[in-house]
């Protein structure tokens, strides 16, 4: 039986309309004559969506008690008894209820693809597994119902509705979306303009990811190699040199020009030694291009235009900027350059541009990286120069009949010898000494096409020629090895220099050093091992490069090189040459430098929070002498006053005194409270112990210590149950409603409310008082901080610090927002607990329409 297929209807938030074009593709298929059946749809009481559902079969949901509420959920075994051609399942994130034939949702919807149905389903994209800290890094909201992201990659067809975010708060304003009741506190949180704004960036972005893996999965199932211009992808070719910079800058403005246009920068480094460029160099043109919105790429290859090519070509790039070339006049004797290359063999699919910069033609100095070794194409040329020039040149002179003369033909070979010596070095230059001075005597030497000299003077030319011809080509070759040496030793101290500074500077990061050691050597990993005695084992203490199990000795590595007695830097890809060992051991002393230091900010970080909770301590105790005395002063009075002999105190002189006591005692109380559960925030030792529990069972509890009837509670019976410590809350929320008390004015009642929305629970207390303006309203939760000209009487500053405190220990968030109308509202965000569905008939958590 063939596996039905999926489509799925993919949304940036909830509320952008993905059920209703779920139900529309259905009723365009059931008047095409397809059999479609409504497996599960939730319309959340929205009129529009119920109206889709008309004309619609939907299959019998199967009814599941849990915890003595009773809840639906799709009956996968009537679906497939009912064996439609297709079936829409709504909520593909959806977490079944306990007792349900599977899991999830997204479980139920296999087992129909499996049974040959086709499914039509919705997502959201903050239920996909993979982005689960993106989306609660940008609402703060971390989502409990997730579906696998390869369960929606395998979709036969993935639709993205969108929706702008003000269009998307218009329809929540008016009730689309959630009850009116709800409408609120969902477009002060989640429904924000900031957070739907990102989420739909990043469902356009995954979407895109996803066409752009079709796009090279077809491409490659039909050996496509041409580029097609679908997304313009701009290649940037960087040398090392300065006038990368202005290529970067350039590839950028030509990017900004098409929307959604990248700008990919690749440095293509050579496989025989340290890269030919300065790294300093590099890593700012790095920083530039990244800061542009591009990407930088790393690739080693001998052949730059090929690997320049390939690269393109891999990533289906549409253009490539070059610069042009820094060569002077003279160094195109040695070839066309990179960038005639690539534009002669880009094809018709790419097109190259050559940019000016202030660096043409100034020279683009020896390849740094090389030391003495020359590349093959030169050695070649070379030694076709030293052989072939010659007896090419010798077939030239025969054929005329009046020769330029034996001295002139000895110059002639001589400036072959030379061509050969620039071009291969010293064994290229000898063989051609060789063989011209073979060809000199057997072809210009009378007598002719003889090996024997008549005249003992041509056989001192000859002679002559030979020496001079060794000793040319001895010190061209001496001199290129020097050049060569010293163009090596420069970039050697430029890496070191600029190495030595980032390190300084505290720039450099143990893994990012790491990693420039692998892209200056062309290596696959580079591991840092360490070990405390000669018999523990090695351990990794930083790695950069491959995906495997880390080294287990230095001696496993292909290089490595020891730092000490206990530490090894480790390579792992080709044996480096012994030049290259040099600096990988300045290299390998600035990982321990740099390992070194990180744990001493470790240290430090640690002696910072030693000196904090000093700082809190002697803040402690100035901010406690005064509000500990008051208290004490007040008790000490009234008891003395009742102990007095010499005075007759009435029954409500006694009872005023009493209650003075009382109420001291009380602040006492509380303030000592507080001291403490401060003090265990900030030595750590506050432990949750967290478990089920209803809102209504905490909350009502926290307001014993506030007067009758300044309180008002909203606390729906329906809604889910929390994971918390209810001890934790309860202080947090007793904190929290006695501050908002203290600052409300007379005759105003303090509200608290409780709603959900998704996967979470917020409770809101709301105050008329002054309110905080925006810029103080994260100081308001540091200790010892009393906003405005509260009176000393009104505490030390702990409560709101408390609150919070206890809020992030039990899971959750504390923040302060303005009440509309005047005042400020506190919101304490809770986790719903695990395995109650989020979905209620007046409350869709999951919304997706």
């Amino acid at each position: 039986m063939a596996r039905g297929k999926l489509r799925i209807y993919l949304g940036a938030a909830p509320g952008v309309g993905k059920t209703y074009a779920m139900l529309s593709e259905a009723h365009r298929r059931v008047e095409r004559g397809t059999d479609a059946v409504v497996a599960f749809v939730e319309h959340h009481g929205r009129p529009r969506t119920e109206v889709m559902l008309h004309g619609l079969e939907q299959v019998q949901r199967r009814e599941l008690e849990y915890r003595g509420s009773t809840f639906t959920e799709m009956d996968v075994d009537a679906v497939l008894e009912r064996k439609p051609a297709v079936a829409l399942v709504d909520e593909l994130a959806h977490t079944n209820v306990p007792g349900s034939r599977n899991g999830k949702r997204w479980q139920d919807v296999e087992e129909l693809l499996e049974a040959g149905i086709t499914v039509i389903s919705t997502v959201n994209i903050q239920h996909l597994e993979s982005l689960g800290d993106v989306v609660e890094s940008i609402t703060g909201v971390r989502q409990r119902e997730t579906v696998p992201d390869e369960i929606v990659r395998r979709a036969d067809q993935i639709e993205l509705v969108d929706m702008s975010p003000q269009a998307i708060r218009r329809r929540m304003a008016h009730g689309n979306i959630y009850q009116s009741d709800k409408v609120d506190a969902a477009l002060s949180n989640y429904f924000r303009p900031g957070n739907l704004t990102a989420l739909r960036e990043l469902a356009l972005l995954w979407v895109a990811d996803r066409v752009d893996e079709y796009l090279q999965e077809y491409r490659a199932e039909h050996s496509i190699r041409s580029t097609w211009q679908a997304r313009e992808r701009i290649v940037v070719g960087l040398t090392g040199g300065p006038e990368g910079r202005t290529l970067i800058r350039r590839a950028a403005r030509m990017a900004a020009k098409g929307s959604g246009s990248e700008v990919l920068a690749v440095y293509i480094a050579r496989s025989d030694g340290l890269t030919s460029a300065s790294p300093k160099e590099l890593a700012d043109q790095r920083t530039l291009v990244e800061d542009l919105g591009g990407t930088f790429h790393h690739v080693i290859g001998d052949d730059i235009p090929s690997a320049l090519l390939e690269f393109a070509r891999g990533v289906n790039a549409t253009q490539i900027v070059l610069g042009s070339s820094r060569r002077k006049a003279w160094q195109y004797i040695f070839g066309p350059g990179v960038g005639a290359t690539v534009a002669r063999d880009s094809g018709p699919d790419l097109d190259v541009h050559i940019v000016t910069h202030d660096e043409v033609a100034k020279g683009r100095g020896l390849p740094v990286a090389r030391g003495a070794r020359l590349g093959r194409t030169r050695i070649i040329a070379g030694w076709l120069v030293g052989v072939g020039g010659p007896t090419l040149l010798s077939l030239l002179l025969t054929k005329l009949s009046n020769g330029p003369g034996l001295a002139n033909d000895v110059l002639l070979f001589l400036f072959l010898t030379v061509v050969a010596a620039l071009l291969g070095g010293q064994l290229p230059a000898l063989a051609s000494a060789a063989v011209g001075s073979l060809l000199l005597n057997f072809y210009f030497t009378p007598p002719t096409h003889t090996l024997t000299v008549s005249d003992p003077k041509n056989i001192v030319a000859i002679v002559i020629f030979f020496a001079v011809a060794v000793s040319v080509a001895s010190v061209v070759d001496l001199a290129a090895r020097r050049t060569h040496q010293a163009a090596r030793l420069r970039a050697e101290s430029e890496i070191l220099s600029f190495l030595a500074g980032s390190v300084l500077r505290g720039e450099t990061t143990l893994d990012a050093l790491l990693e420039r050691v692998r892209e200056t050597f062309g290596m696959d990993t580079v591991a840092l091992l360490e070990r405390r005695s000669d018999v523990d084992p090695w351990t990794c203490a930083g790695r950069a490069g491959g995906s495997g199990p880390p080294l287990a000795r230095p001696e496993d590595a292909d290089v490595d090189m020891p730092v000490g007695d206990h530490m090894a830097l480790a390579l792992t890809g080709r044996v480096l040459p012994a030049e290259d060992r040099r600096v990988l051991a300045a290299f390998a002393a600035q990982a321990a430098v740099v390992l070194d230091r990180q744990r001493l900010v470790g240290e430090a970080e640690r002696a910072r929070e030693l000196a904090e909770g000093n700082r809190i301590r002697t803040a402690l105790l100035a901010a406690v002498s005064h509000d500990l005395r008051t208290p004490l002063a007040s008790i000490k009075a009234s008891v003395t006053s009742l102990r007095s002999d010499d005075v007759a105190w009435s029954e409500e002189d006694e009872a005023e005194l009493l209650e003075g006591i009382e109420a001291g005692a009380d602040r006492l109380d509380h303030l000592v409270g507080n001291l403490l559960d401060m003090s265990r925030l900030q030595t750590g030792t506050v432990t949750a112990l967290i478990r089920e529990i209803d809102l209504d069972e905490v909350v009502p509890m926290a307001l014993g210590g506030v007067p009758e009837g300044s309180v008002t509670l909203d606390i729906p019976e329906e809604l889910p149950m929390v994971a918390v410590d209810p001890g934790l809350l309860e202080r947090s929320v007793a904190n929290l409603v006695e501050n908002a008390v203290k600052y409300s004015p007379d005759g105003e009642v303090v509200l608290v409310a409780a709603s959900a929305l998704g996967d979470r629970v917020e409770l809101r207390i709301a105050d008329r008082g002054p309110g905080v303006p925006d810029s103080a309203k994260d100081r308001i939760f540091e200790p010892f901080q009393r906003y405005g000209d509260a009176p000393r009487g009104a505490g030390v500053g702990l409560g709101l610090a408390v609150a919070r405190g206890f809020a992030e220990a039990i899971g959750g968030t504390l923040a302060a927002e303005d009440t509309p109308g005047g005042g400020m509202t506190m919101v304490l965000t809770l986790r719903a607990a695990a395995g109650v569905p989020p979905v209620r008939p007046d409350l869709p958590a999951q919304a997706t329409t």
